[in-house]
């Protein structure tokens, strides 16, 4: 069986080959992870948020295929600047799909996942200060959704393979 290469445009080629804002970011404010280690595609967002709720820095870690770092890395450019409710509100994982020139259908998930680490991390950003402001909904949003039912598959299925494993 030959495995054809997905149609990659040059701008996800080249954030994939030289991605903005890549490594761990040691004095962030909040991080926040999202993937699934039995696909592949893990992403750890970091930000630096000031006392204005501006997202000052903002760098990942990426484990994945070349549409999880290019959407990542693009995702860390949109928001510098950005206030925490303009990142939540603006950034949408359509946006971040159009933003690197379009993705083939089987990778829109990397733009989900994207902009799922980075809710999370606003998220988290809040529930650390016990703060809960009026613009942030209480359900979570379809990205946020998407992070967390990959992370449970991840779970069932290291679970499944630990008991297969042991007979």
């Amino acid at each position: 069986m030959s495995r054809v290469p997905l149609p990659y445009n040059p701008k996800v080629l080249d954030l994939f080959r030289n991605p903005k804002n890549l490594g761990k970011m040691e004095d962030a404010t909040v991080e926040a992870v999202a993937g699934n280690p039995a696909c592949g595609d893990m992403i750890t967002f970091y930000l630096k948020i000031n006392e204005q709720e501006i997202i000052e820095k903002a760098s990942f870690e990426s484990y994945g295929c070349a549409a999880n770092i290019a959407t990542s890395s693009i995702v860390t450019e949109m928001i510098k600047g950005l206030s925490l409710k303009s990142a939540w509100e603006d950034i949408t994982w359509k946006k971040v799909t159009e933003e690197v020139g379009g993705l083939p259908s089987i990778k829109f998930h990397c733009g989900v996942l994207a902009v799922g680490a980075l809710k999370r991390a606003i998220r988290k950003y809040y529930s650390d200060r016990n703060l809960e402001p009026s613009w942030l909904p209480k359900e979570l949003t379809f990205e946020e959704k998407q992070a967390v039912e990959e992370e449970e598959l991840a779970k069932m299925l290291a679970k499944r393979l630990k008991v297969e494993g042991d007979k």
